[in-house]
């Protein structure tokens, strides 16, 4: 007797041993035994449903009939009559099977049906067999293995399916039968069950390609039930069957490339499912999931391709349902796709074929990580794509050679040299902001927009509304509710037949996966596709050519090409359609392709109408360990072989297009790069700060080239207008904020190359003379001039001083802690005491800064009796103090003086800290000296920084009106507000930077050794020149130095503290200067006044002004505007070119032709003004 129900299977299969279940087999052919044996039970130990219970037997050895009709929703095979009389005495399931390993063919069978006993269902059912060509779902996912040379269903044999439980014991066979197949067939070797099958021997790797296309040819008249492709139009009539569970369709007949089975022999008993799954755990990790190439017999040389891309779109399982788990290792008899099956696949496989949205939903997608490389979020597997490849590089060249995939670059270690760590120099930047010249600047979209496309004159922005501008006039041409929930989320003008046409109509897409078409002339809404994209976001609308590509969230990319009017319509379905990964962070077209970029990876595909073309390009993505996540992208037109990406973290990475290999890491900023657009031969950059920046990509490391406020809240996006060279006769460039503003600007920086090309000329029309300058910085420590006498050497410093610089023209004296800041009874008493009236210097001077400056004056006239100095102007503040002299045959020459303080203590209410400023014209060039004291404290570099921006960015000079006088004497597009609009700047002061990581005594130590450079190198001040890009002191230039530590003394003496805070030693004290070659230094000393707990700096240094010759200075101006003109006109050529053969799709003929005509229409209305846009 067969043991109680309670000891089998959940669902009723026998859970005895294998070797039990093969006794029963090997005697199934005996018939005392089976005479003599207990009679079979007439009942099942449970009921089961109806779907489920066992059929009727049939007639021994016979094949079970296939009934005429099948459900589409079932690929489950549990309907086989079963053998008449089982041994067990509990009926088992009745079909014959053969027990199969998991990686060896199966044999086949004369006129039965095989079931993969393995993972076959737990209950057969004659009612479940359907129709060859109907398709079938499941809502399990179907696991396709993509291991090479998978085994083929025999003809009418059945595919198995994933078990959910452990499998069921085989039904009997009859040895006698067993013994007439093996003599008709030959029988392999035996296999040692011993052996851990985990790398697959297979008959069907020794059979040469005409051997496989004999046999595929063969079998040609016996089609598999299950392997009829789900958008067959072949499919039979379908007759009424009961509701059965969906299972997975089938692929298309012609894209299954698998290679054929050959059944050879009785095999071994099926594995239990946790050998199953660790075996596919060790194919995977061997590479074999990812179908590596088999050398064949013929010498053909097949390309590396692994399993099908993922290039299908999946419609079988809802847009949220969770990816399925990497597949598991092929099995015997299962229909899966390979590129060796059949004498087609020697030729290299270009892609599958794309499946349009208007057939029947394409087979799931197999998140087995192929060429598609789309993660698996809810796995916690790595993919395979992620871990050692198993195609050698070998082989990644020979795909090169053969058409097929290009593998990426290697990300390695080889990134880490290729990034620049040195940021842009911004010694140059210009400031002024580039308005366009014709029409207006800036339109308020007046509601929360962050998508907006331009197009010659028209501006459209989408949100909750859909509106369109005029950037002429500002006019508002369309404005569209997109409805109560609704909001565009992407936005595109579409393309035209006519290229005068273009701009009259766009694509909107919304949150809802619906796409709109409006005619901006009418406004309204003239076409719709709801539900395009099902209900998922559409979030980019990209522009090739007469094509449109649409994308949305779930990774769904749709290709709409040209109707037969030769543009895109939306009465029509997308041309084709395609899966990309999700988590899509920025993306752009390039050429032909789709480079698509999630998280700090890249991605590149090539979607076509045709789908006939690999749709990935690459194995791998593209990465830079370095970088952050990819925010925005660009080209260059002057440029067109490299592509640029924008980073997260403020860098901009650098790829060829020719091989895809990362050329360079750029570090430009230390903000978040939010949009970059390529003009001309520039790079623009929009950042959170509201700030857009130009670098000029021509040296390494990149220089600013300009840099401007151009909104207050983040820049939201930027685009260089291609069609507007075409269109308007100008280049612009659009940026909206987060403000809501669109704002544009002049794309060929006009005003700059006039102002730069002028100073270029300046030797043409300007006469230079070089003028001797000294400049002390000194924090007196509260000392007066009376303090000095006490010393001999002190007494001596401003004499020797003097007498030792040569008799400059200019003397600038610059003083900190003039009172003594430590004493809060009078700092209080200066910050709460109500200023004095508007009067002379005299009346609000205090008594220690006369006495300052008359000590100076008295100076001047003791020691330097040849010269006679005026006191050009005098400037206090709160310990702050500069003196100003020039020689007497200078003075006639001073124009534009003033002086401006700003105060940095107290959040900007106390000027214990702050600086004074004075500024003056020398002929007709600006001088501005700086006089400042920066925050205290070794912790409190942050401040400083701070401190020196807020200074040098603080608008506290009137602005100079006229145009010639701005461009003359000032310098980076300024008008004079701002220190760095002068010419030459000269900063001096205790800046109080000092130095880091090392302890006082180390520091001391260092000093007493003169191992200078080991400090120089932990000075915060040159730190910051180097690390920080913001750093606003990176625009000026400093002497190298070579003199002790400055600060901190012990008064009196030569010690460094000694008291209880025993501060360490830094180079509070600096000297820094920006001229533009302007300037040079001829000297940076310390001087030996112990006055004080600092040491006063000096230095030398040779300013060259000049004076400008108006009548040559407007001959030069001419040259300048007709160079322009010339400049500007190639310019326009090649943008007008390039915008009608790489934008629109003209042959290069075509567009020339159009550009003349264009140009013939304009060339008589040009002006020569250098106003003209």
């Amino acid at each position: 007797m067969d043991p109680p129900p309670s000891k089998d299977g959940p669902d009723g299969s026998s859970i005895r041993p294998v070797s039990s279940l093969l006794a029963k087999f090997e005697n199934l052919n005996k018939t005392g035994d089976a005479q003599n044996g207990p009679p079979p039970s007439p009942m099942t130990p449970a009921p089961k449903p109806e779907r489920l219970r066992d059929p009727s037997p049939s007639i021994p050895r016979e094949p079970p009939a296939v009934p005429k009709t099948r459900p589409k929703e079932k690929l489950d095979v549990s309907n086989v009559k079963p053998p008449p009389a089982p041994i067990s005495p509990r009926p088992v399931h009745p079909p014959s099977l053969m027990v199969e390993p998991p990686h060896s063919p199966s044999p086949p069978k004369r006129g039965g049906l095989d079931i993969a006993v393995g993972e076959r269902p737990h209950f057969l059912n004659t009612d479940s067999l359907v129709k060859p060509s109907s398709p079938a779902t499941t809502p399990r996912q179907f696991k396709i293995p993509s291991r090479p040379h998978t085994p083929v269903l025999e003809p009418r044999r059945s595919p198995r399916l994933t078990p959910s439980q452990p499998p069921s014991p085989p039904p009997p066979r009859r040895s006698a039968e067993l013994r007439r197949e093996r003599e008709n067939k030959a029988v392999p070797p035996p296999i040692n069950r011993s052996e851990k099958p985990l790398i697959p021997s297979r008959a069907s790797h020794l059979v040469d390609s005409s051997q496989a296309l004999d046999l595929k040819n063969r079998f040609a008249d016996k089609v598999s039930p299950f392997s009829s492709p789900p958008s067959s139009n072949g499919t039979p009539e379908e007759e009424d069957v009961p509701p059965m569970l969906p299972t997975r369709p089938r692929p298309q007949p012609e894209m299954l490339r698998r290679s054929q089975t050959f059944h050879m022999g009785f095999e071994p008993p099926p594995v239990h499912p946790t050998i199953a799954n660790r075996r596919r755990d060790m194919d995977d990790l061997n590479g074999i999931a990812r179908s590596p190439i088999t050398p064949q017999i013929t010498g053909e040389q097949r390309p590396a391709l692994p399993a099908r891309p993922l290039s299908i779109i999946e419609h079988a399982r809802g847009a949220n349902a969770p990816m399925a788990p990497p597949p598991r290792p092929p099995r015997p008899g299962a229909i899966t796709y390979s590129q060796e099956s059949g004498p087609a696949s020697a030729l290299p496989q270009k892609r599958v074929v794309s499946t349009p949205t208007t057939q029947q939903p394409p087979p799931p997608t197999r998140t087995g990580h192929g060429r598609s490389m789309t993660v698996d979020r809810t796995s916690t597997r790595i993919p395979s794509e992620f871990r050692t490849p198993a195609t050698p590089i070998s082989r990644v060249a020979e795909d090169r050679s053969a058409g097929g995939l290009i593998g990426g670059p290697s990300n390695g270690d080889a990134s880490a040299s290729l990034t620049t760590t040195l940021f842009p120099d911004p010694s140059s930047t210009n400031r002024s902001k580039p308005y366009i010249t014709k029409g207006v600047h800036e339109i308020p979209t007046k509601y929360d927009s962050r998508v907006f496309d331009v197009c010659g004159e028209l501006a459209c922005t989408t949100g909750i509304y859909t509106r369109a501008w005029s950037v002429l006039d500002g006019g508002l041409l369309m404005s569209l509710a997109m409805g109560e929930g609704i909001r565009g989320t992407s936005v595109a003008f579409r393309p035209e037949a006519d290229v005068g046409e273009e701009g009259k109509r766009v694509w909107i897409g919304n949150n809802f996966g619906e796409l709109m078409e409006a005619d901006i002339g009418t406004q309204s809404i003239i076409n719709r596709k709801p539900n395009a994209h099902g209900r998922h976001e559409i979030i980019k609308i990209y522009r090739h050519f007469r094509e449109l590509w649409t994308l949305d969230e779930s990774g769904t990319l749709h290709v709409w090409g040209p109707d037969e009017n030769g543009v895109p319509s939306l009465l029509n379905g997308p041309t084709s359609s395609f899966r990309v990964p999700k988590g899509h962070t920025f993306s752009m077209v390039v050429g032909n392709e789709l480079w698509y970029a999630t998280g700090n990876q890249i991605r590149v595909f090539l979607p076509t109408i045709e789908g006939k073309d690999q749709f990935q390009v690459l194995i791998r993505p593209l990465c830079q360990d370095g970088a952050g996540e990819v925010t925005s992208g660009t080209l260059l037109t002057t440029d067109a072989d490299k592509v640029f990406f924008g980073h997260g973290d403020g860098k901009v990475s650098i790829y060829s297009r020719k091989d895809y290999s990362c050329l360079a890491v750029m570090n430009i900023s230390l903000y978040k790069i939010n949009t970059i657009a390529g003009v001309g031969h520039y790079m623009w950059a929009g950042y959170n700060t509201g700030r857009i920046c130009v670098y000029d990509m021509g040296q390494t490391p990149w220089a600013v080239k300009k840099e401007w406020q151009a909104h207050d809240n983040p820049i939201v996006k930027l685009i260089a207008d291609r069609s507007s060279f075409y269109k308007l006769d100008r280049y612009q460039v659009v940026s909206l904020g987060a403000d809501n503003m669109l704002r544009t600007w002049d794309g060929l920086l006009q005003e700059d190359w006039l102002g730069s090309e002028m100073k270029r000329k300046d030797e043409e029309y300007c006469s230079f003379q070089k003028l001797k300058v000294l400049v002390l910085t000194w924090n007196a420590g509260a000392s007066t001039p009376n303090s000095l006498r006490y010393s001999d050497s002190d007494a001596s410093f401003f004499q020797n001083l003097l007498q030792d610089s040569g008799s400059p023209d200019i003397l600038v004296f610059g003083f900190q802690e003039l009172v003594d800041l430590e004493d809060k009874r009078a700092t209080a008493k200066r910050f709460l005491k109500p200023k004095k009236k508007e009067g002379s210097d005299q009346e609000r001077m205090s008594h220690q800064y006369r006495d300052w400056r008359d000590f100076l004056v008295r100076t001047l006239d003791d020691y330097m009796p040849g010269d006679l100095y005026h006191l050009l102007h005098t400037a206090p503040l709160v310990g702050l103090f500069t003196c100003i002299f020039v020689k007497a045959d200078l003075r006639d020459r001073i124009s534009n003086l003033s002086s401006a303080e700003v105060k940095r203590g107290l959040g900007g209410l106390h000027g214990n800290k702050g600086a004074i400023v004075v500024r003056f014209m020398v002929d007709d060039t600006s001088m501005c000296f700086i006089n400042c004291h920066l925050a205290a404290g070794q912790s409190s570099a942050m401040q400083r920084h701070n401190d020196i921006a807020a200074i040098l960015e603080a608008p506290i000079f009137p602005g100079e009106r006229d145009q010639a006088t701005r461009i003359d004497s000032y310098v980076g597009g300024g008008d004079g507000t701002l220190i760095l609009d002068h010419e030459m700047c000269l900063i001096n002061g205790d800046l109080n930077y000092r130095i880091d990581t090392m302890s006082r005594d180390t520091v001391v130590a260092a000093i007493k050794s003169g191992n200078l450079s080991k400090l120089l190198e932990r000075d915060q001040l040159l730190v910051a020149r180097r690390r920080n890009p913001g750093f606003k002191l990176r625009a000026f230039d400093e002497m190298p130095i070579t003199f002790a530590p400055t600060y901190k003394y012990d008064v009196g003496t030569d010690n460094y503290d000694s008291s209880e805070k025993k501060r360490s030693p830094a180079w509070c004290d600096r000297l820094l200067y920006r001229g533009r070659d302007r300037i040079e230094q001829l000297d940076y000393v310390r001087h030996e006044v112990r006055v004080s707990d600092h040491r006063p700096v000096s230095g030398r240094f040779k300013f060259r002004v000049k004076r400008i010759d108006p009548k040559k200075r407007a001959m030069a101006w001419m040259e300048c505007q007709q160079q322009w003109e010339d400049l500007r006109a190639k310019e326009a050529d090649d943008e007008k070119l390039y915008y009608l053969t790489r934008m629109i799709g003209y042959d290069t003929a075509t567009a020339r032709r159009l550009v003349s005509e264009r140009s013939s229409r304009r060339r008589d209305n040009r002006s020569p003004s250098r106003n003209k846009d």
